[in-house]
């Protein structure tokens, strides 16, 4: 029998343990050797492990009387001379940032400095500078893999090619553990940080109209509260394009020429300030779904009804580079979207399904991996469309017994 007892094993009561509390044993990792004796333990005892990169989820993904890899300790950052990165798994995004920004270069990715590098990009990622760069996961060249077997494997286009495609947005914990990512990264642009707040308009369907089609330079979200709408977001187009282009849209909204344009300001350096605006942390509960179309102005007008307290819906803007990549060329399916949005609120709060319900009836059916939802009819359909069959088919092949396994895997 498999021994983890010469491991960092975390106990009851220590830093980390509470969010994995269902499962039997937590297992902090330091090297890639530790992984593997992780997953050897759990093949020889039929359970189930599930890594966690150190962010954050907004499911509990950890299973019953299982083993949780902790990658938190593998957080190494090393860039070389030909701008490719290599990433520990358990480094977060406000490190990344701050340590590529050394060396004046950044990914695209989202905008919490405590998400997690691994899984926001086995996921997809989006952030500010996705509609120019693409997702994080389109900047991926390379993954290293503890497999079911306790195999390690190098991939990429040329070795493992079949896995490092499911990776690139179907591989948050389902074919194998990501111990170390590599990233061609690009040069850190200096950016305007944009900030509009308003208490009346018609922001949502001037927002709709378009967010999606602007400049790829120009990533404008927007979130809406009670009595309060916020565009926030980030443009490398010159300050009086921006400004013109802002112009516009408040125009089409029929409200008050009122942004905040800080000029001059490095994309690593942007992202912190939106923590308020764009919060990741805290107990709260999200749906989400992607749109292919404007919603119609009946379906706006019922979200709007019950919209009070904390409940918060939040747009992001797709298209650009995200959309320029055909659905099979990687597990990320969902190429040919306008937006996503999310419906956010307190745990409990049957606000969410209410809304999420109404959104519907004009969404595309498509559901960002990342933000899993356990209330889906239909789970791998919504998150991996087209690709689903394929991916499938991989799961069976390379974890036949059901290692990495939590509710909605393939």
């Amino acid at each position: 029998m498999i021994d983890l007892t010469a491991l960092d094993v975390i106990s009851p009561g220590s830093p980390g343990y509470e969010a994995c509390a269902r499962s039997s044993a937590v297992v902090r990792c330091h090297s890639v050797p530790d992984v593997v004796q992780v997953v050897a333990c759990a093949a020889a005892t039929g359970r189930q492990v599930m890594p966690r990169g150190g962010g954050h989820c907004f499911v509990d993904r950890y299973p019953a009387d299982g083993i949780v890899a902790d990658l938190s300790g593998m957080n190494q950052i090393v860039g070389d001379d030909n701008g490719v990165a290599v990433i520990g798994a358990g480094a977060n995004l406000g490190a990344v940032y701050a340590t590529l920004h050394e060396s004046g270069r950044t990914i695209p990715a989202g905008c919490g400095d405590t998400v997690g590098i691994a899984g926001l990009t086995l996921g997809g990622g989006i952030g500010l500078l996705g509609r120019r760069y693409g997702l994080t996961c389109d900047r991926l060249v390379g993954a290293q893999v503890v497999l079911a077997d306790g195999s390690v494997v190098e991939c990429d286009e040329n070795r493992e090619s079949e896995l490092f495609w499911a990776l690139r947005g179907a591989g948050g914990g389902q074919f194998g553990i990501v111990t170390e990512l590599r990233f061609a990264t690009v040069p850190e642009p200096s950016v305007c940080r944009i900030e509009g707040n308003w208490t009346e308009g018609d922001l949502i369907q001037a927002w709709q109209d378009f967010a999606p089609d602007a400049p790829d330079e120009m990533t404008v979200n927007l979130t809406v509260q009670e009595g309060r709408a916020t565009l926030f977001g980030a443009s490398a187009l010159p300050p009086a394009e921006t400004e013109s282009l802002l112009r516009e849209i408040t125009a089409r909204a029929g409200v008050l020429y009122a942004i905040d344009i800080r000029l001059d300001v490095p994309y690593s350096m942007v992202k912190p300030t939106f923590s308020t605006l764009d919060p990741d942390q805290g107990a709260r509960r999200v749906r989400s779904e992607f749109f292919a179309r404007t919603m119609s102005e009946r379906t706006t007008a019922g979200l709007l009804q019950r919209l009070e307290g904390d409940r918060r819906l939040a747009f992001t803007a797709m298209g650009g580079a995200y959309n320029r990549v055909a659905e099979g060329d990687t597990a990320f399916a969902h190429r040919g979207e306008r937006f996503l949005l999310e419906q956010v609120a307190g745990p409990g709060d049957p606000w969410v399904d209410e809304a999420w319900s109404t959104a519907h009836a004009d969404g595309s059916g498509r559901v960002y991996p990342n933000f899993p939802d356990l209330a889906l009819e239909n789970p791998g359909l919504a998150y991996h469309a087209g690709n689903r069959a394929r991916l499938a088919a991989l799961k069976k092949a390379r974890d036949p017994h059901r290692i990495f396994d939590f509710p909605q895997a393939l």
